[in-house]
């Protein structure tokens, strides 16, 4: 029985040499952050010929909950060619979720969540979160945000924090606690419009304040509502790196020995890394984006709890040595599968002893050598997603039509249309000149977002909560509400009502 080494090796060769914007164009582009309407269903997948069957959750879990029988392998067609069978006709989750979650379903990709809207990869004791993307291990309360991890709570729009409680319109905080307006904090407590520091208390403008005086500055500070979201647009977009050694990228928190990672945190030996921590320590990480507690990881895209030794794919949990295959749970020794869970010595969904398993997988790799394929990620032509719907394109938006279009990615050129329910009154999130107005929302008089929020006559913030009942519209024409949560938390918290499009927030930490 032959091992494998020798092609986990060449694999990793190819991955440990990979281009940054060619890493982001074929792997971080696995990452979507869109939602769409597909045969009925709110999907993760926009409608295409990429995708054939799209089924409910709960139905996939009934019929397909262990796999889809696979096929035997056709030596007469390489390999992307044999996995593309496969993949475009085995049904897929419309949107996916793994484990046990309560209330979310319309959130993407949760593992182990509660309560969770509009969101995407949420998990690990995730509780209570909106229009946020990439929330885990037991993180509660976060709105509007972009990576927050690691026993955070109460987090408003803000990106990436950890272990930290109480942070607003704010970015790259650590071990911390009530912070606004702030970034690059850690182990920091009470600071406001504060940059750079460490251990640090009663800070504005990194400046240290007697605790009474810096308290009367504060309430003042928080009576600017109208300010607050052009307070958070002035920090800049580059997040330093925060106790981390011989390290090169951008957000890099508690790590070491790092080649362009780019919001990462408790990652040893690496290249290529994008929105990955470890759960305490991933480590040999090359060419991957949103891993958690990984080892041995090489071209993967959404992967984690406790797996090691991934080989090109995307969406994995608990599992190990998987080769080329997409949503895998508990899985060993697959090459080429889709939607397996429980199962040992797969090859294009088919089961096999193990001693087969090697012959077959080594013949497979050599076809693929011989192809030059091999350490590839998949091709462009097999992405289901749009392209500038994903996080590729949030990190870099230099990529074009014409140039994802070539290699065979899908570009969406329309603007998604929005239902709004009939008779729904219109508020604006902003007073508009009246061309401005979309046609079908001239003449409505559910005024402006003012006038449902501001300062009683004792000083209180108040938001009048019939906003819950309107939907509001942006100044770049995106509709969207406020939900019961939200409207709870920000009069908790003494918030204004947002006035752009939850994904527009989600994009702004960016």
């Amino acid at each position: 029985m032959q091992s494998l080494k020798i092609w986990e090796d060449k694999i990793k060769d190819k991955r440990r040499n990979t281009d940054f914007r060619d890493f982001l164009k074929s792997v971080s582009s696995w990452f979507q952050i869109m939602f769409y309407k597909n045969d009925g269903l709110i999907s993760r997948f926009p409608e295409s010929q990429k995708i054939k069957n799209i089924v409910e959750v709960n139905t996939y879990n009934q019929k397909y909950g262990d796999g889809v029988n696979g096929i035997e392998y056709d030596f007469s067609q390489n390999f992307f060619e044999n996995f593309k069978k496969v993949f475009v006709n085995i049904p897929k989750m419309a949107t996916i979720k793994y484990g046990n979650n309560e209330n979310c379903d319309y959130t993407d990709t949760t593992f182990g969540a509660s309560n969770s809207y509009l969101s995407i990869c949420i998990g690990e004791k995730a509780e209570n979160i909106l229009y946020s993307a990439l929330a885990y291990i037991n993180v509660k309360n976060v709105l509007n945000s972009v990576h927050i991890t690691l026993n955070s709570e109460n987090i408003y729009f803000c990106f990436q924090v950890s272990r930290s409680f109480n942070i607003f319109y704010s970015k790259n905080i650590a071990n911390s606690s009530n912070i606004w307006f702030s970034s690059n904090l850690i182990g920091c407590s009470e600071c406001i419009f504060c940059d750079d520091l460490e251990n640090q208390k009663y800070c504005i403008e990194n400046k240290v304040y007697e605790k009474e005086e810096y308290f009367k500055l504060k309430k003042e500070i928080l009576k600017q509502k109208e300010k607050f979201i052009n307070f958070y647009k002035k920090y800049p977009k580059i997040s330093k790196n925060l106790s981390s050694e011989n390290c090169i990228g951008q957000g890099v928190s508690f790590s070491e020995n790092i080649e362009n990672g780019y919001i990462i945190e408790r990652i040893s030996n690496g290249r290529n890394v994008s929105f990955s921590d470890g759960n305490p320590l991933s480590s040999n990480i090359y060419d991957c984006f949103d891993i958690t507690h990984l080892d041995e990881g090489y071209g993967w895209m959404g992967c984690g709890q406790g797996s090691d030794n991934m080989y090109i794919g995307a969406n994995a949990s608990s599992s190990s040595h998987i080769y080329y295959s997409y949503f895998m749970g508990n899985c060993s020794f697959c090459l080429g599968c889709i939607g397996l869970k429980n199962k040992s010595f797969c090859i294009l969904n088919k089961e096999y002893s193990k001693e087969e398993w090697y012959e077959l997988a080594n013949k497979i790799f050599a076809s693929m050598e011989k192809d030059g394929i091999l350490g590839d990620f998949f091709p462009g032509e097999l992405n289901p997603f749009y392209f500038n719907d994903t996080m590729a394109y949030l990190i870099d938006d230099s990529f074009t039509k014409e140039e994802v279009g070539k290699e065979g990615f899908m570009w969406r050129d329309e603007k998604i249309k929005v239902d709004i329910p009939e008779g729904a009154e219109i508020v604006y999130s902003t007073p508009p000149a009246r061309s401005s107005l979309p046609p079908q929302s001239r003449g409505t008089k559910g005024g402006v977002l003012s006038d449902y929020q501001g300062f009683d006559e004792n000083g209180n913030w108040k938001i009048n909560p019939e906003i819950l009942k309107k939907v509001i519209i942006d100044n770049d024409g995106n509709y969207y509400k406020i939900v019961p949560m939200e409207y709870d938390f920000l009069m908790k918290y003494g918030l204004p009502l947002p006035e752009i499009h939850w994904l527009e927030r989600i994009k702004m930490g960016f």
